[in-house]
């Protein structure tokens, strides 16, 4: 699992689609890819709020927006500090933060994605250069702008002897199909977490199913996943990406479910995100033998068990197995990212965006 020569030691901050908060992750990739150190930090709960109402069109959005991407910069600060202490790393020696700050729209179609942060106050606060505004290149280059990860995918789970494929299940589910041989593919395959998190939110006294324990005391609605599965989005070709502007609130009120018991809406849930992600392998990656999974899905084993019994007998692992533990992958993707653009490499795969080439990602920060 070797990243190559160059500058090493970085820090990659993810916000993912879930809402939950920051991961911080300190990485040393100037040879064989290794992880120095970890930092989570929740969002508080009227941060959260806000980032989802952000989400959706409202009142004084730019005025909001901006507060809120300072809020969450001080954040990213806040672990990037914690994380560098209880390492001993200098800021010093810190070659640059990857940040991808917290998608609020990800409109490609319209030729635009917004990820909010405030990378100049982040650097300030931190010292160290930042890299961020991934996504807006691989746009401007005619892709979707997501997913990105498969590149750092393939740099570091391809096999030699397997063909692989990633599944990264946050609040979207993307796959990265990594063949032995031939080109990386890889696309959005629709709701990871997102509408799981949702529903638990209004029937239980959390953000998201533990375990997906309510889940396993659901039954499947026939009916409902039906209906579920005819959703259009789940018969393009890719290449495709997809956010929180599709799979959201509206998409569970428009099933008409206040009729049906709360867990068996949950139990179905969790079984169209499942099917909807070995759809996408069995179409688009048939030959793949192992999947791997990461992000916080990776945790949910109601979810697991049901991607399982729809893999046809393709082995099913967390990425922990491959040297990189399923909490930390994404993080640890933005800042090889960041590396990239500091070695003007390409972050893209134009396989996986529909971008017109490779790019450089990023916009730089200095310290």
């Amino acid at each position: 699992m070797s990243t190559g020569q160059g500058p090493g030691l970085f820090v990659g901050l993810m916000s993912g689609t879930s809402l939950d908060g920051v991961d911080c992750v300190l990485a040393d990739l100037s040879g064989p890819l290794r992880l120095l150190g970890t930092r989570f930090l929740a969002y508080p709960a009227a941060l959260r709020s806000e980032l989802l109402s952000l989400s959706e069109s409202g009142t004084d959005e730019l005025e909001r927006a901006g507060r809120a991407a300072a809020a969450v910069s001080e954040l990213y600060a806040t672990a990037v500090r914690d994380l560098l202490a209880e390492s001993g790393t200098a800021a010093a020696d810190v070659a640059a933060i990857g940040c991808h700050g917290q998608t609020v729209r990800h409109r490609p179609e319209s030729g635009f994605t917004v990820q909010l942060a405030n990378p100049a106050l982040l650097a300030e606060r931190a010292g160290i250069a930042v890299v961020a505004d991934f996504r807006s290149r691989d746009i401007a280059a005619g892709g979707q702008g997501a997913p990105l990860v498969p590149a750092f995918h393939a740099a570091c789970f391809r096999s030699a002897a397997r063909h692989r494929v990633v599944v990264n299940i946050g609040g979207i589910a993307n796959v990265s199909c990594l063949p032995v041989t031939g080109p990386v593919r890889g696309f959005d395959t629709g709701p990871g977490n997102v509408l799981l998190d949702l529903w638990a939110t209004r029937h239980l006294e959390a953000n998201f199913d533990r375990d997906g324990q309510f889940a396993s005391r659901g039954a499947i609605i026939p009916g409902l996943l039906r209906r579920m599965m005819q959703d259009d989005y789940l018969e393009r070709a890719p290449p495709k990406s997809t956010g929180r502007e599709r799979f959201n609130a509206h998409w569970l009120a428009a099933n008409d479910l206040a009729s049906q018991p709360a867990q068996d809406v949950q139990a179905t849930l969790a079984e169209f995100t499942a099917r909807t992600i070995a759809a996408a392998i069995e179409t688009h990656c048939t030959d793949a033998d192992e999947v791997l999974v990461c992000g916080g899905g990776a945790h949910n084993r109601d979810l697991m068990r049901r991607l399982e019994s729809r893999l046809g007998g393709r082995r099913l692992a967390k990425t922990d197995e491959a040297g990189v533990p399923a909490d930390w992958v994404e993080a640890m993707a933005f800042a090889w990212l960041a590396r990239q653009c500091l070695l003007h490499a390409p972050g893209n795969v134009p396989d996986v965006t529909g971008a017109s080439g490779p790019r450089i990602l990023g916009a730089i920060y200095p310290a």
